[in-house]
């Protein structure tokens, strides 16, 4: 009696989405945030890459970049105990990385734009301690002008360090929304770019 034996070896985790393609520009920054646990799907087989990213998002993410850390619960009275973003915003909240509404509203549902975006990455920054002072002018772009008074320190650092790229017609869209590609994509270069 002959007994054969197939052994096969799988190293890292199966790309499980299927409606992100080898042929989508964002395709290598999604494998590589799910990859580096920063970012999973919004559904087992689904990553929903033109889906626009929300505050609950973009503060989970960071906080995973951080290794999740503990503080105490935060008072917002539209984030309830034990969701899957409750500690995120806890410990965002408490570090100065993101605000609430007032009111005792987060606004974890809210989409966020390709500023707030930057002002997330930028206040994340000096929270743990990269330097923040590299700039760009924003009048390279078609619309830089339309970036709000609040976000250009932010979207000036975020074009110089080179998170922030222009899109077609050399626009910065900086009240567009960020979609879950462009999220990921950023986080690639944010990423790498402090690993140089």
């Amino acid at each position: 009696v002959t007994i054969q034996h197939s052994i096969a070896a799988t190293f890292g985790r199966v790309f499980p989405f299927e409606d992100v393609t080898e042929t989508d520009w964002f395709h290598s920054s999604v494998r590589y945030v799910f990859e580096s646990n920063l970012m999973t799907g919004t559904a087992e087989d689904e990553f929903n890459p033109l889906l626009a990213t929300n505050r609950a998002m973009i503060v989970t993410i960071l906080h995973r970049l951080e290794k999740t850390p503990n503080v105490p619960a935060s008072s917002f009275a539209d984030v309830l105990d034990g969701t899957w973003y409750t500690d995120a915003v806890a410990w965002a909240a408490a570090n100065g990385i993101a605000e609430g509404f007032g009111e005792g509203l987060f606004g974890p549902e809210l989409s966020v734009t390709r500023e707030q975006i930057a002002c997330f990455f930028y206040r994340y920054s000096q929270y743990s301690g990269r330097d923040v002072s590299e700039r760009a002018p924003l009048t390279g772009f078609v619309d830089g002008d339309m970036t709000s008074e609040w976000a250009k320190e932010a979207m000036q650092w975020a074009v110089g360090s080179g998170l922030i790229r222009g899109k077609d017609g050399n626009a910065l869209d900086p009240t567009g929304p960020a979609t879950r590609a462009e999220l990921a994509t950023m986080l690639e270069r944010f990423i790498e770019g402090n690993e140089e």
